[in-house]
């Protein structure tokens, strides 16, 4: 069996209880950052596995058939990652189109989102939603990442780097023009912050400002009573 366990994104008090059960259970536990998963193995006293194995972008296909090999033996393995869904903007998809493809039997552990919990925290339209993860780092790219989704009605949710949300901000300003959005930084953490404003008064609060943490960004889609002017 193969678990896909969602862990906690910021707070640690939202580890479900059959997530930590999952763990428990597994003869091999994969993750994105070792350190970071033996805090939180340690945090719910949760005893080490046999193995613990590293399973990032830069290791995935040769992890991914260690992996597999550990599963067609008969193991139980648990995938998780620092935050979040495997496989949602993290390692994690090749593991389980390769589980499909064999015919290995795999469950989906639920638990904390940060595109569900920035969605609902934005307070913009969440029953049409489309989620892009990352934007493109190069600008032209990014210019063509929100062209697409320019004449869309859906919200639109994205992760990105600290360091380039202003940039990111001012290219969906320019592409998309001067509609509702929400900067989230470090949802569930002591420190959340929630910004809500039209996308040109967030980039002036952002551009003077040092952002630490992680955070999503969330623009309305393409619907007069979301957009100035």
């Amino acid at each position: 069996m193969l678990y896909i366990v969602a862990t906690p994104i910021g707070n640690l008090g939202d580890m479900t209880p059959r997530a930590m059960q999952a763990l428990r259970d597994a003869d091999v536990i994969a993750c994105e950052d070792t350190r970071r998963t033996r805090v939180l193995l340690s945090h719910f006293g949760i005893p080490m596995p046999r193995f613990l194995i590293s399973y990032r972008q830069q290791t995935e296909r040769k992890a991914g058939k260690c992996l597999i090999n550990f599963l067609e033996e008969g193991k139980t393995v648990a995938l998780c990652t620092d935050g979040g869904y495997p496989g949602i903007s993290d390692p994690g998809y090749r593991l389980i189109s390769e589980a499909v493809e064999r015919g290995i039997d795999f469950q989906v552990v639920p638990g904390a989102s940060a595109v569900a919990v920035s969605l609902l925290a934005s307070g913009l339209p969440s029953s049409s939603y489309t989620f892009k993860g990352y934007p493109p780092r190069k600008k032209g790219a990014v210019r063509r990442f929100f062209e697409n989704e320019k004449n869309t009605p859906h919200t639109l949710v994205v992760f990105e780097s600290p360091f380039r949300v202003v940039d990111t901000l001012a290219i969906a300003l320019e592409v998309l023009g001067d509609r509702k959005a929400a900067v989230c930084v470090e949802l569930t953490k002591k420190f959340e912050r929630v910004f809500r404003r039209f996308l040109s008064e967030l980039q002036a609060e952002f551009a003077g400002e040092k952002i630490k943490g992680e955070v999503t960004i969330v623009i309305a889609g393409n619907n007069p009573k979301f957009c100035k002017g």
